[in-house]
């Protein structure tokens, strides 16, 4: 084998109607990427074939493929086994996913029928495809969440997942949230802080947030936060681990309190000090809740 058909790689781009993976796509081919519309999965062994003549032309190849391509969409799942068993290409799977709410209201934008509503309603065309995705979405590499994403909201998110990625790196968002809000999509690991007393009930704490030391103290000063906050970032350290030899490239540690505003934003900001360190891997962290009442 190769070193280019080793080093090549294919990032398959799929998801749910209206999630934004025109806008991914876009974003992918603005980094480097090239980039190939609605292909049928039955080309993407040849798409990688042309990708490996071309040597260092097109070391990353990403393939839009949804379920506009009809009865030939089943044939994906076969199609990356193959090309996974064959080691000619690092194939990985980007998800765009979106809550049924927000689909709704960017197919009633445009103006245009769900894929699948054939002479029902936008919400049933929704919810056939996502029976149908559910399989591909649960073996995914990554997941990302565009409810609450504008289109230069997720250009940015393409461009920190797989803008300076290397071989060897692994992404590490640490996203904290508020239960309150509902679960990140796209978390690989999700931890939950409501076990800490809460500071949002103490009138000194409540206006500020899990950054601001008095907070930060109050919170790692719990019985028990430390003690928990060690053997999650122990293990984590093990699952970051094992995701690097099983070449995953991005993942996603969701950290939950109620709100989103203290436990869960200073939990957050203390496993990234942890894990900074750990070999091959570039932490991030971001706050999903703060600034909502």
């Amino acid at each position: 084998m190769t070193s280019e058909a080793v080093d090549e790689e294919l990032l398959i781009v799929t998801g749910m109607s209206g999630a934004g993976r025109s806008t991914a796509a876009d974003a992918l081919e603005d980094l480097g990427w090239y980039v190939v519309d609605n292909l049928p999965p039955m080309m993407l062994k040849p798409l990688v074939e042309l990708g490996g003549q071309a040597g260092t032309a097109f070391p990353r190849i990403a393939a839009v493929v949804d379920i506009r391509g009809g009865s030939l969409f089943a044939d994906l799942k076969a199609a990356i086994e193959a090309l996974r068993t064959s080691g000619t290409a690092q194939v990985r799977i980007l998800f765009l996913d979106a809550d049924d709410d927000a689909l709704v209201r960017r197919f009633e934008q445009v103006r245009r029928p769900h894929p699948l509503q054939a002479s029902g309603t936008i919400l049933d065309g929704i919810r056939a495809e996502r029976a149908r995705l559910a399989d591909l979405r649960g073996d995914s590499d990554l997941v990302i969440d565009t409810t609450g994403l504008n289109v230069h909201q997720l250009t940015k998110e393409i461009a920190e997942r797989f803008g300076a990625e290397t071989s060897s790196s692994l992404g590490v968002t640490i996203q904290s949230f508020g239960f309150k809000y509902g679960l990140p999509a796209d978390a690989d690991v999700v931890a939950d802080m409501r076990f800490l007393p809460n500071p949002y009930w103490l009138p000194a704490l409540a206006p500020l947030d899990g950054r601001a030391p008095e907070v930060r103290d109050y919170v790692l000063g719990q019985p028990g936060a430390q003690a928990y906050l060690d053997a999650f970032a122990s293990a984590m350290r093990i699952a970051l681990d094992g995701y690097r030899r099983e070449h995953k490239r991005n993942a996603t540690i969701a950290i939950g309190c109620t709100g989103g505003k203290h436990r869960s934003v200073a939990i957050a900001e203390a496993l990234a000090e942890r894990l900074a360190g750990a070999p091959g891997v570039a932490v991030s962290v971001r706050h999903r809740d703060l600034g909502r009442e």
